[in-house]
């Protein structure tokens, strides 16, 4: 909560919140936002065998032209491949292979639109199925439409799924949002651990894919903890 004296938005200890024994969904526009943005939180949750699984929105394919289907169909490929192989290393031997929802890269459904609802009963069966209470996404303020998408799909999903479920945001791209009610902030990851999940993701990292997006892999980097950040009774 923020402190009336003070203004100040109050920070707690994953282990020392409410929440530390939450069982977490992450949810992840893209394959490596994952590692980026919540890769500690994956990390201890796992730990914890608390982490319910990890839900990529999109195909991945709009990182880079393609000169024929068979190159998009690569990618997409590669990109399942590179996102399984970066949860196992932050999850370790309670990794669960992650759930591909496989929206069109950079264009998001709307709240209304039949993908989205169907989309968001999806993933509150999921979370009934295991037992979520918390759930992970970039937050509705992050400058990508695919990063916003996924914050409304949460929190949709999280009103209709049939249990209690809080939303939490996490920041890949954007900034700490304006709005938050309480922050939290998961243990540090051990020192090369998300570098190490990172590298999984050569697709966005070099050029085997030829011109395209290239990641800024020092970006993702400088924080070894993530902030959480909850913005009101839904998430």
């Amino acid at each position: 909560m923020v402190s009336e004296k003070t203004g100040r938005l109050a920070t707690l200890a994953l282990e020392r919140s409410p929440w530390r024994s939450a069982r977490w969904l992450v949810i992840a526009p893209h394959a490596d936002d994952e590692t980026l943005g919540a890769g500690a939180l994956i990390h201890q949750a796992a730990e914890a065998k608390r982490l319910a699984g990890v839900v990529i929105l999109t195909d991945g394919a709009g990182s880079h032209d393609h000169p024929d289907v068979a190159s998009r169909a690569r990618l997409i490929r590669s990109r399942r491949l590179e996102a399984g192989r970066a949860v196992r290393r932050l999850a370790g031997a309670a990794a669960v292979p992650p759930v591909f929802l496989d929206w069109p890269d950079a264009q998001p459904a709307s709240p209304g639109n039949t993908m989205f609802e169907t989309t968001a009963r999806r993933l509150a069966a999921l979370c009934c199925e295991r037992r979520v209470d918390a759930i992970a996404v970039t937050g509705p303020d992050d400058p990508h439409c695919d990063h916003q998408a996924a914050a409304q799909l949460a929190r949709r999903a999280a009103r209709i799924a049939r249990r209690p479920v809080s939303v939490f945001d996490y920041v890949v791209w954007g900034t700490a949002p304006s709005k938050a009610k309480l922050r939290i902030t998961t243990r540090p990851l051990r020192a090369g651990l998300r570098a190490y999940a990172l590298s999984s993701h050569q697709s966005q990292l070099t050029p085997i894919f030829g011109q395209g997006f290239r990641l800024e892999k020092e970006r993702g980097l400088r924080a070894a903890s993530d902030t959480l950040y909850r913005r009101d009774a839904y998430g």
